[in-house]
């Protein structure tokens, strides 16, 4: 596809969001508690999530009929990362705040063509902001064009972060690296939605992201919103994917090293 069909299809997997964030806000206001699944002790899933992807899966073969999808529900069968174009899907990011009545937590839509992310879509339920990108086509905030901030050092910047709910074999080095972020910036956040995390860094509300044991579909929309809004996107160490390698620093580019510098004692 090129730019203008994109940005095409990127306006249209942005409405399919919309939809399935107008389906989550009317669902908080009578959710039933009862209704939880626990894949673990801190990683649970409700009715909710499971028919908000149902909606979005529906309305994005609608759009692409030959994709391929991975989905952290699985509705859409098991993950097939297809030859030319693969969804990746969080159908509600942010679930333990939803169940909690914490109002904080999006739909994340991330398109791949090949091995390349092309569309980015998350869509912030409560605050109905929608953010878009596209490859080459920049970022956008409600349609407005957002950037990531130029804060040029961690000891002028706000870092978000969040917090491991499984695989506590690496906590230490974790808390460790927590400490040091503690010390060095105005101040570390963990707002529980990985996705709107990478979005507000690309709008420069947050100077960057750090995370571990993180999944595809959490990260895959806001890694692009980084990217075309002017930032970085690594994994903790190197410059490989981080959409398929379980780790990631996002920043706005001017505050990256020093994130590394941090975190290289604890993550060697």
């Amino acid at each position: 596809m090129d730019l203008q069909q994109l940005t095409q299809l990127s306006h249209q997997v942005a409405e399919v969001a919309r939809q399935a964030g107008q389906f989550i806000r009317q669902e908080a206001a009578s959710f039933d508690r009862g209704r939880i699944e626990h894949k673990g002790l801190h990683d649970m899933v409700s009715y909710v999530d499971q028919e908000s992807e149902r909606i979005v899966v529906a309305g994005l073969r609608a759009l692409l009929p030959e994709a391929g999808f991975i989905t952290e529900e699985g509705t859409a069968g098991p993950a097939n990362r297809a030859e030319q174009f693969t969804w990746i899907i969080d159908p509600l990011d942010g679930t333990t705040n939803f169940i909690h009545g914490l109002p904080v937590y999006s739909v994340s839509i991330a398109l791949m063509q090949g091995a390349e992310l092309v569309i980015g879509v998350v869509y912030e339920v409560n605050q109905e902001e929608t953010f878009r990108a596209v490859r080459g086509g920049g970022a956008f905030a409600n349609e407005r064009p957002i950037r990531v901030s130029d804060a040029p050092t961690l000891s002028k910047s706000l870092v978000s972060t969040g917090f491991p709910y499984s695989n506590f074999n690496r906590i230490d080095p974790y808390l460790g690296m927590l400490k040091e972020f503690m010390r060095e910036t105005n101040g570390v956040r963990r707002v529980g939605s990985a996705a709107i995390d990478l979005a507000w860094v690309a709008a420069g509300r947050f100077e960057a992201f750090f995370e571990f044991n993180i999944n595809s579909y959490d990260v895959a929309a806001g890694i692009l919103l980084v990217r075309e809004a002017g930032g970085r996107v690594t994994q903790f160490l190197e410059e490989g994917d981080p959409v398929f390698n379980r780790e990631i620093i996002a920043s706005n580019g001017h505050v990256h090293e020093e994130m590394m510098q941090i975190i290289r004692p604890f993550w060697q």
